[in-house]
């Protein structure tokens, strides 16, 4: 019975995502997802699961790399939970590189957090890249010399309060040639034009982040793709 109701929930989940979607998580498994150490990783409750604990901690961040391929112009949702103390950081690296044992990137995240201070941000990870690049609540753009312009749209705190920090929330990201937003529980928390011609990147792979840090737990479900036609 559990398994005829996940499938009529994950064609649900595809139905609502429109035309074209794909299903990159098939409830069970972590087939077409890897890391060189998987002990990190495991499917608990339906849901892919990042952990750390005292007795194997996370010294290094450690990514779960999705292996359908690089992703230019897309749509992604997913739901996320994370748990542990203020400390407990996660995120969904998108057009991003990595190194060999992918626990090292050089690209865009959509950025998790339990302190609420990245939660909802953009952030530009890896060595030479720009950190902290759009805080939550606000549109960013990035000139041809790299000078960045900000707006904020909305209060960073209205929207952490539309956030259930103990529970799921669903994160959707939109990446269309230079514009990429993102979108927690419908609310948008980010907005980038990137016309920087040196760190702009077009195109990169996906993955799920654990972060370096004290014991926590992430978990991932419901995670769809959309890939859009360039316009």
């Amino acid at each position: 019975m559990k398994t005829c109701l996940g499938l009529v929930l994950a064609a649900a989940i595809l139905t609502a995502a429109g035309p074209g979607a794909e299903s990159l998580f098939d409830g069970k498994t972590l087939a077409g997802w890897s890391n060189p150490d998987m002990s990190y990783w495991s499917v608990e409750d339906g849901a892919i699961t990042g952990r750390s604990t005292p007795a194997h901690p996370a010294k290094r961040n450690y990514y779960l790399v999705w292996q359908g391929g690089d992703l230019s112009d897309f749509e992604l949702t997913l739901k996320f939970r994370i748990r542990g103390d203020i400390s407990a950081n996660a995120g969904i690296q998108f057009r991003t590189s990595f190194n060999a044992d992918a626990t090292h990137s050089s690209g865009y995240q959509a950025d998790i957090d339990r302190a609420g201070k990245y939660l909802g941000a953009l952030y530009d990870e890896g060595d030479g890249r720009r950190q902290l690049l759009v805080p939550r609540g606000q549109r960013v753009e990035a000139d041809a010399s790299g000078k960045r312009t900000a707006t904020q749209f909305a209060s960073p705190e209205e929207l952490l309060r539309k956030i259930d920090l103990e529970g799921w929330n669903e994160y959707r990201i939109v990446a269309r040639g230079r514009r990429m937003s993102g979108y927690i529980n419908g609310q948008r928390t980010f907005e980038l034009v990137d016309n920087d011609p040196k760190l702009f990147l077009g195109s990169g792979k996906l993955a799920l982040q654990l972060h370096a840090g004290p014991p926590m737990q992430v978990q991932y479900k419901d995670i769809v793709l959309r890939r859009l036609g360039a316009k």
